[in-house]
């Protein structure tokens, strides 16, 4: 039996969410990516969200109003940043999501899945894995990336932790892209083909530099 970890006064140090997106696994999803990172990869899509410095601090029942605020919403899908950093935060998150409703989980991580199960096992980490149906793991590499599937780099491998989401194709199916825009902000949501990244940065520059109102973009 998985110890649960007691929800009450559980704070999550978060760098974004979105509560709605196709681009990040099958169905309509809502996304929260953590602060902080100890692995520091080459070619890291969020560097800003690397420093384990404080971002937006949320309680695990606010963040769920915020996820599940969209009512349709199927799915869950954790990143960052490193999730198992905030494994007891975001166990609790997926946990309290489902008494609300039915949905399913996707989380990634920069650790290997052995090394998650070697003990002395993390009882937060042991706790999240038994919620969570899909797991991709393995630190991005950009030269592994192929421009394939819902990871970033050939490396990492995919997980089936459960039966849930047999059925869609993680590994070879085209990746998709969007741009989310919110009070002046612009996030890019998904998994972005090789290249893109800097094509967004000149475009962001180019708008800022003819004064127009964009001010911040995250790449996610």
């Amino acid at each position: 039996m998985v110890a649960q970890i007691s929800q009450k006064n559980l704070i999550l140090n978060v760098a974004a969410t979105c509560s709605g997106t196709h681009a990040l696994g099958p169905g309509m999803r809502a996304v929260v990516w953590v602060q902080g990172c100890p692995f520091h990869c080459h070619g890291c899509i969020a560097p800003d969200w690397i420093p384990f410095t404080p971002a937006r601090l949320v309680n695990v029942d606010e963040l769920v109003d915020e996820l599940l605020a969209n009512p349709e919403v199927t799915g869950l899908t954790f990143s960052g940043g490193e999730p198992m950093k905030q494994a007891a935060g975001l166990a609790a998150v997926a946990r309290v999501g489902r008494q609300r409703r039915d949905l399913n989980i996707i989380c990634f991580t920069g650790y290997k899945f052995e090394k998650l199960l070697k003990p002395p096992v993390d009882p937060a980490v042991q706790d999240l894995l038994a919620q969570v149906d899909v797991l991709i793991d393995g630190s991005y590499n950009a030269r592994l990336n192929d421009n394939q599937g819902l990871r970033g780099s050939s490396n990492q491998r995919i997980h089936h932790l459960s039966l849930q989401l047999k059925d869609f194709d993680f590994e070879t199916s085209p990746r998709q892209v969007e741009m989310q825009v919110d009070e002046g902000n612009i996030l890019m949501v998904g998994i972005p083909p090789s290249g893109m990244d800097v094509s967004f940065k000149n475009a962001v520059d180019l708008v800022q530099q003819k004064g127009l109102d964009l001010v911040k973009y995250e790449r996610i």
